[in-house]
């Protein structure tokens, strides 16, 4: 529910919207541009209790690119709904390696906040550099970078937790599908350095392993409260409207409350599988 406001406070608010909105431009440019008389501009500018009628507000909003709610002080959202609609779900490229710069930027604006994540395969972050070497075929140089960009990123991780279905690790134990042709001595090694890994992190890091017959969920990273990534294979399907966020980190804790074990345990699970 909207609070209410009296008419001067009202006034005052939609004279500062409306001086911040036209910065750059004149009051003559703004009378062209939505047909109203100059002197009308003035009035609407000048200190007192004048409001617009609806077309005038309408007009004004059109003309300076801004939501005629925020105008009139309805709404702390200055851009038009067609905007935010524009913005709300977006689709970027998305490149097949490692962390690439667009990953990197958002993580880097998450620094601090909770990071969400369920990986298309094992998380880059717990994977050895064979393992990424085999995955991705890259040189050494490209996974010596990664390694430098893991280990500052890892700074910023204050409470990362992932979610992973557990045929992922069983398949990769094995050497089936996917990672068929790793050698078993790899293989070992891989499990031996993530459930490491996850013991000297926990609880900065948590990994929960759920069972896919029973939830499902596509490649996903929530970026705290502020943006919701799908990853679609060459794009990200990319949220950054606050309620869509939240109904993907609520996805993304429903995967967590539907694993068999807690974190703490996970360890010994990827342990038992290296034999």
């Amino acid at each position: 529910m909207l609070d209410m406001i009296d008419k001067r406070t009202r006034a005052a608010l939609f004279r500062a919207r409306l001086a911040q909105a036209l910065e750059g431009r004149s009051q003559s440019d703004l009378a062209r541009a939505t047909g109203l008389d100059r002197s009308t501009i003035s009035a609407l500018l000048a200190p007192g209790e004048r409001l617009p009628n609806a077309q005038a507000a309408a007009d004004c909003a059109a003309a300076l690119g801004v939501s005629c709610d925020w105008l009139l002080g309805l709404t702390d959202r200055r851009d038009p709904p067609d905007h935010l609609a524009e913005r709300a779900v977006t689709l970027v490229p998305a490149a097949r390696a490692l962390f690439d710069d667009t990953i990197l930027a958002w993580h880097r604006e998450a620094q601090g906040a909770k990071i969400r994540h369920v990986p298309a395969t094992l998380p880059d972050l717990l994977k050895t550099p064979e393992v990424l070497a085999f995955e991705y075929r890259l040189p050494d140089a490209a996974i010596e970078a990664f390694e430098a960009q893991r280990q500052v990123l890892e700074t910023g991780f204050p409470d990362f937790e992932i979610a992973l279905p557990r045929h992922e690790l069983v398949s990769f134990a094995a050497g089936t599908g996917y990672w068929s042709g790793l050698p078993a001595a790899l293989r070992r090694a891989q499990l031996d350095h993530m459930a490491q890994r996850l013991e000297t992190r926990y609880p900065a890091v948590r990994l929960y392993l759920f069972d896919a017959h029973r939830v499902f969920s596509a490649p996903v990273t929530v970026f705290g409260a502020t943006r919701a990534v799908v990853y679609l294979g060459q794009q990200y399907l990319v949220f950054s409207d606050p309620a869509k966020v939240a109904e993907v980190a609520r996805h993304f804790d429903h995967l967590v409350r539907e694993a068999s074990h807690p974190a703490r345990a996970t360890p010994d699970l990827i342990r038992g599988l290296a034999v």
